[in-house]
Parts: C-alpha cells; structure tokens; sequence
C-alpha cells in the first residue's frame, strides 16, 4: 500500500508542476468546510437548520463549558476561588466520561467501573425527583 501513497504523491507533484490545478474553479479561494462533503444533502439541511437555531449537541456544550471551567481555574484569583473551579471542572470530566457508554470513567480522583456507573445511573433514575430535591445539602448546580 506504501507504493500505491508514493506513487500517487508522485502523480500529484508533476502535475502541479505542469499547472493542472491552476484552472480549477475555486482555485486560490478557501474552502469552505462548513458543509461536510460526504454528509447526504437531506442531514446537511436538518444539520444547518438546528446550527441556524442555536442547538449544540449536548457532547459539544459539555465540552465547551469544560474548557470554560478550564479557563477559570487558571485565571483564579485565590485558593477558593479556584478549587471552585475545579470541582466543577472535576464534574463536567465526569460527565463527559459518563457520556460515553463503553468507557471506563478515569479522571483524577475518580475511578468508576462500567457496570458499576449503571448501577448508580439505575439508582439515580429511580429515585422519584421531587423527592430528591428537597434534599438538604444537595448541590444541583455543581452536578
């Protein structure tokens, strides 16, 4: 398969040095990668039409607010501030981690196993919510 690879950049080399690419349309323009090729037209519109709207996947809001809380941990000011800051960074590694069905969560400080994350996940679940919330000392927030 090597050969195949030098022998195609071979073949692309000589014909940019023979100007084959020049008159191609868009040539000199950037791409636009916005718009994934090989997504079929009907995604592409369902896709555009949520990004239009303002809906993120809820893996890309954690991830984005993880880097948020990222950020703020290294601009505290002083220690309570930023161990603030790292729990709740703490929490948003362990949900990003959660989301995934077949990883084992490893984050520093925590180590849950697969099986044992859908027993706590099954508890959680079962627990009616309006009695879970008039818990004292439960942090919603922070979760």
């Amino acid at each position: 398969m090597i050969v195949l690879d030098l022998l195609a950049e071979q073949r692309i080399r000589e014909a940019q040095v023979r100007g084959a690419f020049d008159a191609l349309p868009g040539a000199g323009r950037p791409l636009d990668l916005d718009e994934p090729p090989l997504v079929p037209d009907d995604v592409r519109m369902a896709n555009r039409i949520l990004k239009n709207a303002g809906f993120v996947p809820p893996e890309v809001e954690l991830r984005r607010e993880r880097h948020d809380a990222s950020r703020s941990v290294a601009e505290a000011c002083d220690d309570t501030a930023r161990a603030a800051a790292l729990r709740k960074l703490h929490a948003l590694e362990l949900r990003i981690a959660a989301a995934r069905p077949d990883a084992r969560i490893d984050v520093p400080g925590a180590r849950i196993d697969v099986k044992y994350r859908e027993r706590v996940l099954a508890r959680f679940e079962s627990v009616d919510p309006r009695a879970a919330s008039g818990r004292a000392g439960i942090d919603r927030s922070q979760a």
